[in-house]
């Protein structure tokens, strides 16, 4: 039987700033790339229709940056020094839609990156599509399925009373410091 450890509001808050630290430099390095790489002489092997597919991606991606981002721009202006349940789900919210154009953002690198290399359309989006269809497995699909097979079903209730019993205490704002 496997161990279960209900968070507390707290603990979500902190897992959910962790897992956006993580994530935020491989956008930000991803992004550095595609700066980078409109001043490449490769770069103008692209045609003007790929180029606009480069800038595509690049937006994609600053878009994710920006989701990713705004939980921290949010708890330190709107909610500094408490913790509340609005935050932690804001937070889950926008670093997991921060996902889709993060992975339509790579899918269209890899699509250009691939054309750069082969030289072909048809590949070039084979490519592309299975590397987006393997994200979005990853990403959206086996967390579903995780969820579906464990005792964990997600956070818990959102009314305080049905929370405190839950967890046999208050928890919907801590106080910090």
């Amino acid at each position: 039987m496997e161990d279960l450890h209900e968070e507390t509001l707290e603990e979500e808050a902190t897992h959910a700033t962790d897992e956006a630290r993580m994530v935020l430099p491989g956008v930000q390095g991803i992004l550095g790339f595609q700066l980078i790489a409109v001043f490449n002489q490769r770069f103008q092997d692209l045609t003007e229709d790929r180029q606009i597919l480069h800038l595509v991606a690049f937006l994609l991606l600053a878009s994710a940056m920006g989701l990713i981002i705004t939980p921290a721009a949010y708890h330190r202006q709107a909610e500094r020094g408490c913790i509340t349940r609005r935050f932690v789900d804001m937070a889950s919210l926008l670093l997991t839609l921060a996902l889709i154009p993060l992975a339509v953002g790579i899918a269209i690198d890899a699509y250009l990156l691939t054309w750069l290399v082969l030289g072909k359309n048809i590949p070039s989006l084979c490519v592309a599509g299975a590397l987006l269809v393997l994200l979005g497995g990853l990403w959206f699909m086996l967390p579903r399925v995780a969820k579906s097979r464990t005792r964990c079903r997600g956070r818990l209730a959102r009314t305080p009373a049905r929370r405190q019993k839950q967890l046999g205490k208050e928890s919907t704002v801590f106080r910090l410091g």
